[in-house]
Parts: structure tokens; sequence; C-alpha cells
């Protein structure tokens, strides 16, 4: 069994591409999957910020069943506990969700693995997640890739935060996530959680294969489509954030076509109501 957490938002918008995520996942694996999806309701601060719904994840179990009958998709109501511990922190408002925020909440979540990988909704699968799975963090509080652009930027050992394989079982040992929790309470920051796992986090750094957020490659595990930036000379620069659910940017800009069968498969399920 392969436990994996997402964080999300309910929207339309949202949905297909955690949809798209999954079905990238069960395209490629036949293990048994276990998924979380934490989720919250905040529409108070802001009408998009609607959690997903029953009727979602109902549909979600209907799609990872197909390749493994024993796989499933639970669905988790975070509000509670991010209003206690974050809503009224420094980071509530910023260039990204909150929803980012909800994994540093997943100390909370009771019979959490002991070993879980983390992914953000913008990312696909292009071969089996089995191969992220089987990495060994005993030792570790997580596994992740460095960030492209931030090993540059920031400092060389700063990691992307958009793929996790997470320690759980050593991260409520030793406060990991609580330590963080502060952090993003108290300091405000442009990328709030990513900073503070880099920060406290005791890490076992991966290949790019397993967080490709540039072109994808022949060994390329998982693709993030994260913000990046094209430079021009002398001078000049563009910064991009496309999505896997924009697809005629897919297409025309990143030139990725390698999930077409996906898209076709994604607009006949729409075309006949299943969602």
């Amino acid at each position: 069994m392969i436990p994996v957490c997402f964080c999300g938002n309910g929207n339309e918008t949202y949905f297909g591409g955690l949809l798209l995520n999954i079905m990238s996942m069960t395209k490629y694996t036949s293990e048994e999957l276990d998924i979380y999806v934490l989720t919250m309701d905040l529409h108070e601060d802001n009408p998009n910020f609607i959690p997903f719904t029953d009727k979602h994840i109902s549909f979600l179990n209907e799609v990872v069943k197909k390749k493994n009958k024993n796989s499933k998709v639970t669905k988790i109501d975070m509000t509670e506990l991010y209003m206690k511990h974050l809503h009224e922190g420094k980071n509530n408002n910023t260039g990204y969700t909150p929803y980012t925020l909800l994994r540093l909440l997943m100390d909370f979540i009771p019979n959490v693995p002991d070993k879980i990988i983390y992914l953000d909704i913008d990312t696909m699968c292009c071969s089996d997640i089995k191969q992220l799975y089987e990495i060994d963090v005993e030792d570790y509080d997580f596994a992740a890739c460095k960030d492209y652009m931030g090993r540059f930027w920031i400092r060389p050992s700063y990691c992307n935060a958009g793929v996790l394989l997470l320690n759980m079982k050593k991260i409520k040992e030793n406060g990991l996530f609580e330590k963080c929790r502060k952090m993003v309470f108290n300091k405000k920051m442009i990328m709030a959680d990513q900073t503070a796992l880099n920060k406290y986090g005791k890490k076992k750094y991966i290949p790019f294969k397993f967080n490709e957020q540039r072109k994808i490659k022949s060994d390329t595990v998982v693709k993030h489509f994260c913000k990046g930036i094209v430079f021009f000379l002398p001078f000049g620069f563009h910064i991009y954030n496309i999505k896997q659910w924009q697809r005629d940017k897919v297409h025309k800009s990143l030139k990725i076509t390698m999930f077409d069968d996906l898209y076709e498969e994604f607009d006949k399920m729409k075309a006949e109501g299943k969602f």
C-alpha cells in the first residue's frame, strides 16, 4: 500500500487538477493507493475557498478503484485545526492559498501512516510513484528535491516542498511540524511553509526526477507544474506559472503532450456528467 496526501481547495479548477493528478498516478502504478485529501472551508475569507465535497471524494474513489479495488480516497476536514493553529497568523493571506499550510497539521491526523508521500495538486505522475515511496527515510524527517531556482537564489541546500516523502513517525517525535507552525504563525514569509520546512527539517536530498520542475525527461517520476523563469538576452526575463489543467498552454508553451490520453479520458467523463 502507498499512502499519499494532497491538500486543496474544492473549487472546480482545483478538483480538475486533483482528478488529473490521481488519474496519472493510477495509470502508472498497480499498487494499492491510500489517498488522503486535506481540505477546509474558508469561504468567509474568500468565496473561492471552499472544501472538497463528499461527491468529489466518491467520484475519486470510483477512479482509483478501476485500477485496484483496494485503493481508496479519504477526505479530512481540517477547518477546525486550521482556525485554531494558523488562521490568525501572519501567512493566512499570501500569494499562495492557505491550503498549502494544511500539511503542517498532518501530525494531528489520527492513525496517519508512519511514512507518506505529500504531493502538491499541480503535479502529475510520469511513471510509477512506488519508486518515490520505496526511498529509505528512516533517519530523516523527509526526502525532497532541491528547488530548481532556489538553490541559486536562496542557498544551495534549499529544497522544493511540492513533493515530499514524509517520515511522520519521526516528525511527531521531534515536533517538526509544531516548530514550523510557530514560525509560519509569527513570521511573514513569501513561501511560508516551504521556508519553515527548510529551516527546521532534516532532509534527504533526492534526484530531480522525483520533482521535475522543468522539462520532462525519460526517467521523470513526478512532473511539477510550478513557477518558472525564462531569461532573454541581455537582461530580460519572463515568469510563467502554467498548471496541468491549462492544457492549451501545456501544449503550446511547455510543449508537453504525454498527458493527452488523460485529457481525452477527462473530457469523456465530464461530457458523460460523471463530475
